[in-house]
């Protein structure tokens, strides 16, 4: 077991056996074109263009991942768009003609596609990883291939409220699996292993019975604990290797995949279908009927909480993702993106927290750190505006994952107060 973590609250019981009921229709899709680590998309379209379902709408050279039309209709905009991430993203606007009429597809390949062939299609649909760092899904496979002896699938969702992989590995557990033999096709591993912590009763039992078939797919459950799914700490958890400060996971022989990129990598090989729908929970105190939901990308936030009954009156914040990591929005027409698993509305009562107060040092935000760190020294040292004091007690190894915050007594904002150190670091070090 990993050091540090805590357990909140789960709150998954709201969506936990909310299987997602059809695709959202939404009217129109705001499609960002950078949803990924790398250089942002060039525009494909323009302002006029009539576009199909699944077309690439938007490319570049480099380290770039394409993104496509999620549904068909009409281009009305190519212009910048608030982003959920923060800040204004050039994006494609389509106003949705609700047939899905798909794009041509190129002639099928005969016989088994070879591994160029694979990373191809792999990165030509636009897959990233899609539990949050959105790095390419091809260019990682194939920096890794011959660097791991371990490939883990994540399948943790740590974060409380969010059952969007539950959902995902009790409705489609053939194509999370699929895509995993896929992937260990490309990196060769010794040892596979799927990981899901114990909380998720309906995805374990259905894994157990579908994995009779894919004997070299080993399964692992976990007790559950925050943050067990941030790759690190999965690593560890399985195999207890640590891997070092500045290091990667290929450097201690593993490479981590999320579930929903399996079930993405599947679909680009074997169907040749673009990434351009994701499972998203709609959840909190703060919507009248939290659901799971199948969403086209680029759906604005605002059409998912109408189809899910609206807000309550009691609703204070809209968060993208979870709890702990996730992002407050002030925008609800900011789209959902590759990387979006949940939307969070949350109440009052949920949110109530005093204004932070004076530190007493009682270390209880270095007991939970799952990063061995001093959060209480990185405050200060962001406080002070001593960048050598951050780089002393390690601020860029920070995870964000916000178990200091969680714990604290007297409630200071440590991650804000960290995540404006590591903005320092950059800046001394630009």
């Amino acid at each position: 077991m990993f050091h540090g973590g805590i357990h909140p609250a789960g709150r998954k019981e709201l969506t936990a056996s909310a299987e997602p009921d059809g695709v959202l229709k939404p009217g129109q899709v705001i499609i960002p074109l950078r949803q990924h680590i790398g250089k942002e998309c060039e525009p494909l379209v323009a302002e006029g263009d009539i576009v199909r379902l699944g077309q690439k709408i938007g490319d570049g050279e480099g380290l770039c991942v394409p993104v496509h039309a999620s549904v068909s209709g009409r281009v009305i905009a190519v212009e910048p768009r608030p982003h959920p991430g923060g800040g204004m993203v050039k994006a494609v606007v389509i106003e949705n003609d609700g047939l899905d009429t798909p794009v041509e597809k190129k002639r099928k390949m005969e016989g088994r596609p070879d591994r160029e062939e694979v990373l191809r299609r792999i990165r030509e649909a636009g897959v990233v990883g899609m539990g949050g760092a959105a790095f390419s899904t091809g260019v990682k496979a194939d920096v890794e291939a011959g660097h791991i002896d371990t490939v883990i699938i994540n399948g943790c969702e740590c974060e409380p409220y969010i059952t969007a992989d539950d959902a995902l590995l009790t409705m489609y557990p053939e194509q999370v699996l699929k895509g995993i033999m896929i992937l260990a096709d490309l990196l060769e591993p010794l040892y596979i292993v799927i990981a899901v912590e114990d909380n998720k009763k309906m995805a374990i039992r259905t894994l157990q019975k579908t994995l009779k078939d894919y004997p070299q797919i080993h399964l692992q459950i976990l007790p559950t604990r925050y943050p067990q799914g941030s790759e690190k700490h999965l690593i560890y958890a399985l195999t207890e290797k640590e891997v070092p400060s500045g290091k990667l996971p290929k450097d201690v022989g593993c490479g981590v995949f999320n579930a929903a990129t399996c079930a993405a990598v599947y679909k680009a090989v074997a169907e040749e279908i673009p990434l351009v729908r994701r499972i998203v929970t709609v959840t909190g105190e703060g919507i009248n009927r939290p659901q799971n939901m199948i969403v086209p990308i680029g759906t604005p936030v605002r059409e998912l909480i109408e189809a899910a009954g609206g807000l309550k009156q009691s609703a204070r914040r809209v968060i993208c993702g979870g709890p702990m990591m996730g992002k407050a929005q002030d925008n609800l027409d900011v789209p959902v993106v590759k990387g979006t698993n949940a939307v969070l509305c949350l109440t009052d009562d949920v949110l109530e927290r005093n204004e932070g107060t004076i530190c007493i040092h009682c270390g209880r935000c270095a007991e939970v750190c799952p990063m061995h760190l001093q959060p209480l020294y990185l405050y200060q040292g962001e406080e002070d505006g001593q960048a050598d004091m951050l780089t002393r007690f390690f601020v860029m190894d920070c995870i964000e994952c916000g178990c200091c915050s969680y714990i604290c007594p007297s409630e200071i904002p440590l991650v804000k107060k960290i995540r404006d150190g590591k903005q320092r670091i950059r800046e001394v070090n630009q």
